[in-house]
Parts: structure tokens; C-alpha cells; sequence
């Protein structure tokens, strides 16, 4: 089951393409941009990662942090990062597979994947917007933008 727009957001510690831990409670403060995605490489989540990169001043000017994560490992997202000049954070949740994103309610078990979904975690590190889509669809980043504009 998906999580609840209001609820806390459930705290982490992964690593990521640079093999820095990443903990989602360093970014309290400032509104995060959580996107959840199936696999590095695949040609929806490189179109999806396509946007996210061409729209990032637009989210950097909305005072978010975007972070990408999936079940992929730390080289994997290396490789995926350098080729498509990702310079966010692009997060494993690779051991144990898909435990964050379980936390979530986004972790596809029977794929050992994790499926797609944007979360936007306001300043006081609780869900403002949270949005599935089916594994095939680009997300609309412009839809993303106006949410975190609302979000606090």
C-alpha cells in the first residue's frame, strides 16, 4: 500500500552514484523531490531522467532537492549518471532490494523492481504530494513542478 499524503516520510540512509550516503533526514529544511523509478537504462526511465535533468533549475529555483532511486547498484547508477549528465543524487536501494522503497508502498516484490512514483516531502519531512504511475508513463514534470509549489 502506497503512503499517505500527510504521513511522515520514512527515513533512509543509501548510497549514490559517488558512493556518498545519502540520508534523507540531512535535507529537512528544504522540500525533496523523491523519485522512484524501475531501472537505470530502460527507456522509459532514461526519457523520465531526460526531463528531470533539462527541468532542474526549475525545481533547484522551487528550493527542492531531486533524488532518484531504484533497486540498481551504486556502478550501475555511475554509468547511468555519467551518460545522461545527472548531477542529483541517483540513490541504491539495492541490500537488502527494495527495502526503501517498500517503505514507501512502491516496491514491485514480485518484479524485483521498484515501481514507478514521485513523492514531494515538504520542510518538516512529511508527504505533500505523492503520485504512482504505470510503469510504461513518463511522469509530467510540469505536473510535479506545480505540486511542489504548493507544497510547504
Amino acid at each position: 500500500m502506497a503512503i499517505a499524503v500527510g504521513a511522515a516520510a520514512p527515513d533512509f540512509v543509501l548510497k549514490d552514484q559517488s558512493q556518498k550516503e545519502v540520508k534523507l533526514a540531512d535535507f529537512r529544511g528544504k522540500r525533496v523531490v523523491l523519485v522512484f523509478y524501475p531501472l537505470d537504462w530502460s527507456p522509459v526511465c532514461t526519457n523520465e531522467h531526460v526531463c528531470l535533468v533539462n527541468d532542474l533549475k526549475r525545481f533547484e529555483q522551487l528550493d527542492a532537492q531531486v533524488l532518484g532511486l531504484s533497486v540498481d547498484s551504486v556502478w550501475s547508477h555511475k554509468a547511468f549518471a555519467e551518460k545522461m549528465g545527472i548531477h542529483y543524487p541517483l540513490l541504491a536501494d539495492f541490500q537488502p532490494r527494495g527495502a526503501v522503497a517498500d517503505k514507501f508502498g512502491v516496491y514491485l516484490s514480485d518484479k524485483g523492481i521498484t515501481g514507478r512514483a514521485i513523492a514531494i516531502i515538504d520542510r518538516a519531512g512529511n508527504i505533500a504530494w505523492f503520485k504512482q504511475y504505470d510503469i510504461p508513463t513518463v511522469p509530467d514534470v510540469n505536473e510535479v513542478a506545480e505540486a511542489l509549489a504548493k507544497a510547504n
